[in-house]
Order: C-alpha cells, then structure tokens, then sequence
C-alpha cells in the first residue's frame, strides 16, 4: 500500500529532526562509556589504597560488567512504562553517585568498592548506555539512516574513551585517583540537560509497511539461532574489552613499560574506534552486516596473536591499539542493526540490552579471570591466548547469521 501524503510529510519530518536526537545520544555515551571504560585505571590506586588484594578488585570490577548488562535489558523495560528521559536519568544520577561516594571507600572497604564499581556505577551507566540511546535513536531515526546514526551514537562512546583515559590518568597522577573520581562524577551531572532532546515517543521513521514494529518477547527471539550466534559473538566480545579494559594497566607493568602508556593507549583505541564506528556504521548500509561483524571479530585475532609475539615495547603497544580500536567497540552497530532487522525497532532496546547481557557474561570472565591469572601465574599469557581463540570463534559465528532478505527489505 503506498503511503498517503500526510504520511509521506510526517517521514520527512521525522528524516530532518533526528539529528539534535543523534547528537544528544553521542554526547551522553561519550560522558557514561567514557567514565566506564577508564576503571581500569583505578584498579593499583584501590590495592594500594585499600590493601584488597588485585583478585579482590577484579572480582569488584567484573560484577560491574555483569550488572552494568544486566542493567540494560531492565533499562529497556522501565523505559517502555516510563519513558526513555526518565530512566537514562536515573543512570545518570547513579553513575554520579558511584563516583562521586568513591573517597569513602578505603574506609568502607571492600564493601565500598563492590557497591561503588559493581553496583552504583555501573547499573547507572548501563541505564545510560546502548540499548537504551539505540533504542530511541532507532524509533525516530529513517530506516535508511540508522546505519549512520548508530556508527555516530557509537563513536560517541569511542571519544569518551579517548578524551577520559589521558584526562583520567592525569587527574589520578597528579591530584590522586579520590579526586580523579569526584571530578568524573561531577562531569556525570553536567551531561543531564542533554535529556531534553530524548524522547521515549516514537515518530514516523520508515516507509510505510517496511518495518514490523510488533512487540516481540525474549523466548520468542532466543527461537531464532541468528540471535543465538549474536549472542555468542558479543559474549566474545565482552570478553575481550573488559580484559583489556581492566588489566592493560597491568599487562604494561608486566611487560616493565611506563605506567602513563596504559592512558595512552586507551586514548589511541578510543581514536581509533572513533574512525572505525562511523566506517562501520556506513559499511552497515552498503555491505551484509554478517560479513562486516565476522571481519571485525578475525582483525581482533589476529591482532591477539601478533601480539603475543611481537616484542614487548612502547611502539608495539601503539600499533596494537591502533588496530584494536578500529574494531574495538564498532562489532555494535551491525549486531545492533541485525537484531533491529530481526525484531523491529521497538525491540531494540530490549532484545539488544539482553544480547548486551551476553556480552556483560563474558566481561565479568574476562575482567575476573585475568585478575585470578595475574595472581597465580604472574602473568597475563594465557588469557591472550584464550582471547584469540574466542574472537576466532566469534568470527565464525558471525558469518553464519542469515538476515531473511524480507527484513532488509
């Protein structure tokens, strides 16, 4: 049925005003995956200044990564009772206060790392993360746009990594890691006026008979083995960014380099991965996204493995996350767009966060055991390892998923 003229204006409309939408998302990723994906360089300063012994703060740092997935299917269901605003705001307020209460915990103890880093923290940034800024870009952004706009949102979060691991990293350096804290909440706080432009109702934002926009449950798309296969792929995924995340800080000290490169690197993946989204986001339009997920997971391997035998010095470290961060945090887009063309747009934000939940599973393993492989062995050799065969292994997983061309239609 062609669309009548009134619902050929309304998609016009909705294809010029969603880029205040798209800008708002980038900006707030930027600021809660920023400050999320620098914890790892708390990680010294809290067994120094607690005297908890680095499996401790692993165990602390990987229950963040589990609940801040959890956190996102749970974001996707509050927000469709109370709206998308409201429940990103709360991240928000969470996300500071886990922050903003972290000069209390030497005193507090381990109690007060596991309810700052596993708790407060990280269900308020995965209240604010992905599933949730998809989900709403997804409802008002053009169907032949959300490539774009997903490469765009995801970059937001690869620039919050590049502007606040060399920010943070000084901040600990030079004033200490309690103030470097305070100041990351603070910065928390001020990104809230950006909920103004987020919306939880929806616009027109395909022609018309395009999308199937039905409710559609968990247990009805875990049937599906191409949700399956994502689910495997981005549980690799996990595995891999909260390894890196949590313990490059200590792998560089393993390898007798300058602590300040753990910042610099971090930074030089967050650029990369910057390129990398909004690379991806447009390949997502032109290219099978199967074939664009399972190529970015083989990079990953093979960067691993060149890696382990490369030796072990400053510029090494340069081209490694140089080449990690060009896929680093761009395997969202395209899973995010396959489960968009599997599900419609209004589960995005559920069946997403619940693929996300996945991947959290696979960061509570990476963050957790390479603490416990650091303590028993002295040394992070055998999770690269594992590392590699994992991104391996997803990369296959990835080829495998066929997208019905009904759904991409």
């Amino acid at each position: 049925m062609p669309p009548t003229n009134a619902q050929s204006a309304q998609y016009k409309v909705a294809s010029q005003a969603y880029l205040p939408l798209v800008i708002a998302c980038c900006v707030i990723l930027m600021v809660t995956m920023g400050v999320r994906q620098t914890t790892g360089l708390f990680v010294n300063p809290l067994v120094i200044s607690t005297g908890l012994s680095i499996s401790t703060i692993s165990l602390a740092m990987a229950v963040g990564q589990f609940m801040w997935g959890a956190a996102q299917p749970v974001g996707g269901l509050l927000a469709e009772r109370w709206g998308t605003r409201v429940v990103v705001a709360l991240g928000m307020g969470c996300l500071a206060v886990g922050m903003l209460v972290m000069p209390w915990v030497p005193e507090i103890g381990r109690v007060g790392v596991f309810a700052t880093f596993g708790i407060f923290a990280a269900v308020g940034a995965g209240f604010a993360s992905f599933s949730l800024l998809f989900g709403a870009a997804a409802q008002h952004v053009p169907e032949d746009k959300r490539g774009f706009a997903s490469g765009l949102i995801n970059a937001g979060s690869s620039l919050g990594q590049f502007v606040f691991a060399p920010l943070t990293a000084f901040l600990i350096g030079t004033y200490g890691w309690t103030s470097a804290a305070v100041v990351l909440g603070v910065i928390a706080v001020s990104a809230t006026p950006l909920l103004y432009f987020i919306s939880g109702q929806s616009t027109v934002v395909a022609k018309v008979g395009v999308v199937n926009n039905e409710r559609v449950s968990f247990s009805h798309a875990w049937c599906s083995p191409n949700y399956k296969l994502l689910h495997l792929g981005f549980f690799t995924c996990g595995f891999h960014i909260a390894f890196l995340v949590t313990h490059l800080p200590g792998e560089i000290s393993v390898c007798g380099l300058p602590v300040q490169l753990a910042g610099t690197a971090l930074a030089i993946i967050g650029l990369f991965n910057i390129i990398g989204s909004i690379i991806v986001g447009q390949l997502c339009q032109t290219r099978p996204m199967p074939r664009v997920l399972g190529w970015l997971y083989l990079i990953r391997a093979i960067a691993v493995v060149a890696y382990v035998f490369a030796p072990k010095t400053e510029w090494t470290w340069y081209v490694f996350a140089a080449v990690l961060g060009a896929s680093w945090l761009a395997t969202v887009p395209p899973t995010a767009g396959m489960v968009g063309s599997l599900f419609g747009p209004r589960n995005l934000a559920t069946l997403f966060g619940m693929t996300m939940l996945s991947h959290q599973v696979g960061a509570f393993l990476g963050a957790y055991l390479g603490g416990v492989a650091v303590e028993y062995t002295h040394s992070y050799a055998w999770m690269w390892w594992v590392d590699a065969l994992l991104a391996l292994m997803a990369a296959l997983a990835s080829f495998a998923v066929k997208i019905p061309a009904s759904k991409t239609a």
